[in-house]
């Protein structure tokens, strides 16, 4: 069984979120991190509309509540910004194809570039993720209260991690589920399979340098907290790099 003495996260200052500058580069063994705000005045919904293509802006249409046709037009407007800038072109010229499970990757014009990326939105805020040469998979969740955490726990996660999930006081499981599942979840996004993979993989919380992936071997985990109440992680094959975050203002 895994140390029931989990690492604690520490909250991300929100100092460490810097404005990007106007010249941006991405070097090799960097990470990049944006911050969106989802929830946008209607100047900026209606701004970010126009950049969008005719697929998204009727995926967008076809969401029942206004407020996530809001929200899907907010972060795929700034996902196409950030993302233009890294390769040299307006927003709207930028395609993306899709992979298994809906995963969004750049279109086959854009291969040369070798840039990835990865998104993950949860209520009015998402996280996207770009570094070079290497696919990265983020995920992002805001802890709240699972009235059957052990059940799922069981259920997705492996025997180890439930061992350490059962052991904890009541004060500390929620957090743990969540780490555990944003783990699981990155590592899956980037690799493109599916939720039902999530038993397969086991996470390690206990060590020292962070988070561990012990079914997978030359991948590394990263963990953040881009707000209160709220934990993520990215996972990426090889070192972990150098992390720099940014905040789309």
């Amino acid at each position: 069984m895994q140390n029931s003495k989990l690492r604690t996260l520490v909250t991300d200052n929100n100092s460490q979120w810097l404005s990007a500058p106007a010249e941006l580069t991405l070097l090799q063994d960097e990470i990049h991190v944006w911050r969106m705000e989802l929830d946008q005045p209607e100047s900026k919904l209606q701004q970010f509309a126009k950049l969008l293509s005719e697929d998204e802006l009727s995926r967008a249409e076809r969401l029942y509540f206004q407020q996530h046709r809001q929200r899907f037009t907010a972060g795929r407007g700034i996902l196409r910004t950030i993302l233009s800038r890294y390769l040299n072109i307006t927003p709207n010229e930028l395609q993306f194809s899709y992979e298994a499970f809906g995963k969004p990757v750049l279109a086959e014009q854009f291969k040369d570039s070798q840039l990835w990326f990865n998104l993950s939105h949860c209520q009015g805020m998402a996280l996207c993720a770009v570094c070079l040469n290497r696919p990265i998979g983020i995920d992002l969740e805001y802890i709240r209260p699972v009235t059957d955490v052990l059940v799922l726990a069981q259920q997705f996660f492996s025997p180890n991690e439930y061992a350490v999930m059962k052991s904890l006081p009541p004060n500390q499981k929620q957090e743990v589920f969540f780490r555990y599942w944003t783990c699981k979840e990155a590592y899956l996004k980037a690799t493109g399979a599916g939720i039902s993979q999530l038993q397969q993989i086991e996470v390690s919380l206990s060590s020292n340098e962070g988070a561990k992936l012990n079914t997978v071997s030359d991948w590394s985990l990263l963990e953040l907290v881009p707000a209160r109440g709220s934990v993520a992680a990215i996972a990426v094959p090889g070192a972990k790099g150098y992390l720099k975050r940014w905040q789309f203002n």
